[in-house]
């Protein structure tokens, strides 16, 4: 039976962190079982909220170290840097020309990234999901893993890949969205996706007692003044994260946290406790692999080497169905 085949964009403006770990990375890994995967570290979509680039070519590297030291396997998975196959940024330009402005304006993560960063709304950001788009098709993935934040993206995806077949021919499929378990993790604001631009994340690499100093500025119940007060973990960000880092303690936290048994300095300990413990693997291996720098930029190069076979044979499809001349021969 033919294995489907997955492929998903990380960006790299920053470190990634547990929210990124548990949104995306986990199940990244995961899929590696059931599908043939391309996992791309997106360099050029960072550009369109970055001002910066002085550190990208570094963010890259670190991004590509916290797959890698999650469980992305180079022999199983194609792992690449986006800009090393040029071909997206020509397919996203055939696309745009089939694309409606209304359909990118009214995507809900446009307005939201115009209210963040008011000063630098570049086109670049309002094609986002045309290179996006062109990131999915142009190896003619089936499944795309995703945030509930990102599926207005994925359908507007589905729609320019069926204007394209429309217009010219049955090319792309429509890529199919597969939720995560934890499709999307708040940040200790209790109230935003975790992000390290509204600085409520808590980094991967963080040392033990960075994350505990993170963890310990976290929001809690609002209405738990005192710790006599009993808590509500039902609103509670702490308590949704020992979930996932403290399993087996988690009816204990509920159960003293609403009969003020605990207070939230206690359960704040124990949830940093619980991410140290958890992460512990990940960072020894994280570790190991940045004192290689060489086999993680040859794995890079490798995984770009495998993609762009694939993904010339498909823009030299697209080419053709538009009517494009091929190349003459000199």
């Amino acid at each position: 039976m033919k294995r489907g085949r997955v492929f998903s964009g990380i960006r790299c403006t920053s470190g990634q962190h547990i929210g990124n770990y548990l949104g995306a990375m986990v199940n990244y890994v995961a899929l590696q079982e059931d599908y043939d995967c391309i996992y791309s570290i997106v360099d050029i979509h960072s550009l369109t909220t970055l001002e910066e680039t002085d550190r990208l070519r570094q963010n890259v590297l670190e991004t590509a170290l916290d797959l890698l030291a999650a469980g992305i396997d180079p022999q199983r998975s194609i792992l690449y840097v986006q800009s090393h196959v040029p071909e997206v940024v020509e397919l996203a330009t055939l696309l745009g020309m089939v694309t409606p402005l209304g359909w990118l304006t009214r995507v809900p993560t446009f307005k939201e990234k115009v209210r963040m960063h008011p000063d630098n709304v570049n086109y670049g950001l309002v094609g986002y999901p045309v290179l996006m788009t062109a990131d999915i098709i142009l190896y003619k993935a089936d499944t795309v893993p995703v945030g509930e934040d990102q599926l207005p993206h994925l359908e507007l995806a589905r729609e320019i890949a069926r204007r394209f077949n429309r217009l010219f021919g049955d090319t792309f499929p429509e890529p199919q969205g597969k939720l995560s378990q934890a499709p999307m993790i708040l940040g200790l604001d209790g109230v935003n996706k975790m992000s390290k631009s509204l600085n409520n994340d808590i980094p991967l690499a963080a040392t033990p007692e960075e994350t505990e100093r993170r963890v310990m500025t976290a929001v809690t119940d609002p209405q738990r003044t005192h710790r006599h007060i009993p808590g509500r973990p039902e609103v509670c960000n702490v308590y949704s994260l020992h979930r996932f880092f403290n399993p087996d303690q988690v009816e204990v936290v509920y159960g003293e946290c609403t009969t003020a048994k605990r207070g939230c300095v206690e359960c704040k300990k124990q949830l940093a406790e619980g991410i140290n413990r958890a992460l512990a693997p990940f960072r020894q291996r994280r570790a190991e692999l940045a004192a290689r720098s060489d086999y993680v930029e040859g794995v890079l190069a490798d995984g770009a080497a495998r993609a762009s076979v694939i993904a010339r044979e498909t823009l030299v499809e697209a080419r053709d169905r538009i009517g494009l001349p091929a190349p003459y021969a000199h």
